[in-house]
């Protein structure tokens, strides 16, 4: 008789999800971390930070994927069990801005800055807020927020301390990142940095020759050697806008606005990919981002008329 086959512990089905995750396979990640969530469930072991973990990191592959609602719902869960984790709450503040839910979103966005002061994503994440809720609310829109909750002192000084382990000080932890709060995200090497651009490099050679598909091979070899570099993440957005991947563009655009979030080109690319899956509002609104950064970008201001004939 053929031997039982064992089934994977939570570790392992989590591990296995991180990896795809790593790849871009956010479906078969977020059916990993589901697997592994029941198998932690049943654990007579169960740790909440441990579910919390879990959760937030299903969060992030539903953000990857586009589906904000449910990234929501798993960062509430996460939060409940995980109280202040600092990822769930970056996850949440970003699927609700996708969603438009300005004021939770600032107020996510503020409650991790209690957290850590350092997390750039959560400053420029309260500035986009700031602009967008005075532009909706007018300069009283302060009084329309729901309470931000205090975070208790034990909590910041615990969580500073695992926030450190896993950033340094610059480092963003936002949903790109999808390992626990213990690992720890290292700055490329100068090697890695030389090879990256090296890579980077044949796949300017390949966009100028037209070969787009060859050039996305290239750009994705050279940020496995180096994920920090703003340029591969829109030349890449360029590529896939060439062959008509426009999600896989937008996600390209996400990525680099986290690391710059006034990157023109990242801004020019995203609303371009926008336009052709027509998402006219999310087309116009990063068109708008880009003319407050660059008035005169004659590009921008080109496609800026054209979408509003469609509206």
């Amino acid at each position: 008789m053929p031997q039982k086959q064992k089934s994977k512990s939570w570790t392992e089905l989590k591990q296995a999800g991180n990896e795809c995750f790593k790849t871009g396979q956010y479906g078969e990640a977020t059916n990993l971390y589901s697997q592994a969530i029941k198998e932690l469930e049943k654990s007579s072991k169960k740790n909440p930070e441990d579910l919390g973990i879990l959760y937030s990191n299903r969060a992030a592959s539903y953000l990857k994927d586009g589906n904000c609602g449910e990234c929501v719902k798993d960062c509430n869960m996460s939060l409940e069990v995980y109280p202040f984790n600092v990822k769930s709450l970056l996850r949440r503040a970003a699927a609700y801005e996708a969603l438009e839910r300005y004021r939770q979103a600032y107020v996510d966005y503020k409650t991790a800055l209690q957290i850590d002061c350092n997390i750039a994503a959560a400053h420029d994440g309260t500035n986009r807020m700031t602009k967008a809720l005075t532009e909706a609310d007018g300069p009283s829109w302060r009084e329309k927020l729901p309470p931000i909750p205090t975070v208790p002192l034990s909590v910041r000084e615990k969580l500073t301390q695992q926030t450190n382990i896993a950033n340094t000080a610059k480092q963003n932890p936002a949903p790109q990142q999808n390992g626990t709060t213990q690992t720890k995200k290292t700055a490329p090497s100068d090697k890695d940095i030389k090879k990256g651009h090296a890579l980077k490099e044949e796949g300017n050679a390949l966009v100028k020759k037209g070969e787009h598909k060859k050039a996305i091979e290239k750009y994705t070899q050279s940020l496995k050697h180096n994920p920090t570099e703003v340029t591969t993440y829109t030349n890449r957005a360029l590529c896939y806008l060439s062959v008509k991947q426009y999600r896989d563009a937008i996600r390209d655009c996400d990525e680099a606005l986290m690391i710059d979030s006034s990157n023109i080109k990242a801004l020019y690319r995203r609303a371009q990919a926008h336009k052709e899956l027509k998402d006219i509002k999310a087309c116009v609104d990063d068109l708008n981002s880009l003319l407050k950064v660059e008035p005169k970008n004659t590009a921008a201001l080109k496609l800026l008329q054209e979408v509003q004939k469609k509206k």
